[in-house]
């Protein structure tokens, strides 16, 4: 009933937001009178903050137009490598750049970025992708949106999640490296340890796993104590609801999108309200450039999907409460998840300092659970000052962080 009740009140606040926009806009343009009476600026700075605060965030584009190849501008086409249900891998296409001429050293090293499926959509990993298309060839997993997956396409499970990655990988082997962030850390490190276990030749030459849960019991965050504290019915019965019939998943249970996002911001509620203020500052002040990196900001972290229920409730308790993989107790379909048995698959792991989503220590498991990779094949780092966000995008990342990761990849290739 709580989603019905959602999508009723998105529905009333429609023309309001609507009308918030218009009149801020009003306010603002110069070619308006409006625009020149007493108060105008901070009027519409009150219209647009009203906007922003209740309308609704539709998931962003990556908008990755052109990226600069040695001294070539090129351009760049997303194009759909292989669809799934719940997923499609989407490639990143650069346009006019002729691969079939060059030798094999030559050739750009194929990366698949597998990105969350905890919440925000894989644009949130667009600067991952930016900073490592002049050198590489990208795909990533864009993850669908379980409201908008219909009933008859059947229920996505977490073993689901790691049969996507196999048939990923698969699908681009051989020569192929992957990088997990936070989330799918997990599932992927099972997924190579089936195929590994199993002498699947489409293994990829490494793994790059950033931030991620692999033991949420080492520095455990606000994110691990929730799992933790609560039971597992209180999941069952608290955050799981029927898709709406205004949406094709109509029927499906999900855990929605607008209860993740409220759990995002009650995290750190007073640093929002304090954005929120500042936006409204810039405004007045016609600080623009600031005003824009708001906009943007909040464009992404607002916009947030459902997550098909069977999948999300197996997360919470395989991952964080069982904690099945660092036991060594985990089965999938019956088959033991056994990290050991990677020997060839090369190891890096990434975490930042100030990660108050998956603490210090968590990626690191996962060296010794993957004990029978040689230790030239492994490298651990941890980036100082960073944040979760840090460490896939922003500064630190490009400047720090993206180069140790083409320098391994190109070091096991």
């Amino acid at each position: 009933m709580l989603y019905q009740i959602h999508e009723l009140n998105r529905s009333f606040l429609t023309p309001l937001t609507n009308w918030a926009e218009a009149t801020s806009k009003l306010f603002a343009n110069p070619v308006s009178p409006l625009a020149y009476t007493p108060y105008s600026q901070r009027i519409a700075a009150g219209y647009e903050l009203l906007y922003r605060l209740g309308k609704d965030y539709e998931k962003p584009q990556f908008d990755i137009k052109f990226v600069k190849v040695k001294d070539k501008t090129v351009e760049i086409a997303e194009e759909v490598s292989l669809a799934k249900p719940f997923c499609n891998l989407i490639h990143f296409k650069k346009l006019g750049v002729e691969s079939s001429k060059k030798t094999k050293s030559e050739s750009e090293k194929k990366i698949l970025i597998v990105a969350p499926l905890s919440g925000h959509h894989a644009t949130l990993l667009r600067d991952t992708v930016k900073s490592l298309l002049p050198t590489h060839d990208v795909y990533i997993t864009d993850w669908r949106d379980a409201r908008m997956v219909p009933l008859s396409e059947g229920p996505f499970h977490l073993h689901d999640y790691i049969y996507y990655v196999q048939d990923f990988i698969r699908h681009l082997a051989p020569d192929l490296h992957v990088i997990s962030v936070c989330q799918p850390t997990v599932p992927v490190l099972a997924a190579i340890s089936l195929m590994a276990t199993d002498n699947d030749p489409a293994l990829p030459k490494s793994m790059t796993m950033m931030g991620g849960p692999i033991d949420p019991r080492k520095s455990p965050t606000q994110v691990n104590a929730l799992a933790t504290e609560k039971k597992f019915s209180w999941f069952e019965n608290s955050v799981i609801y029927n898709v709406p019939a205004n949406y094709p998943g109509f029927g499906r249970k999900v855990y929605p999108g607008f209860l993740q996002h409220a759990g995002f911001v009650a995290m750190n509620p007073d640093r929002h309200a304090q954005s929120h203020w500042d936006f409204y500052q810039h405004l007045i002040q016609g600080d623009d450039e600031s005003a824009e990196q708001h906009r943007k900001f909040y464009d992404e972290y607002n916009a947030v999907l459902d997550l098909p229920a069977e999948y999300y409730l197996e997360t919470i308790k395989t991952v964080f409460q069982e904690f099945r993989l660092p036991k060594g107790t985990w089965e999938v379909e019956g088959k033991l998840v056994r990290p050991q048995d990677i020997k060839t698959v090369a190891l890096f792991t990434v975490e930042g300092e100030l990660d108050d989503i998956s603490g210090p220590g968590q990626t690191q498991a996962a060296h010794d659970l993957c004990c029978n990779i040689p230790a030239k094949m492994k490298q651990d780092y941890v980036a100082p000052g960073a944040g979760h966000y840090g460490i896939f995008s922003g500064r630190r990342w490009r400047e720090i962080i993206c180069p140790k990761v083409v320098s391994f990849i190109e070091a096991n290739s």
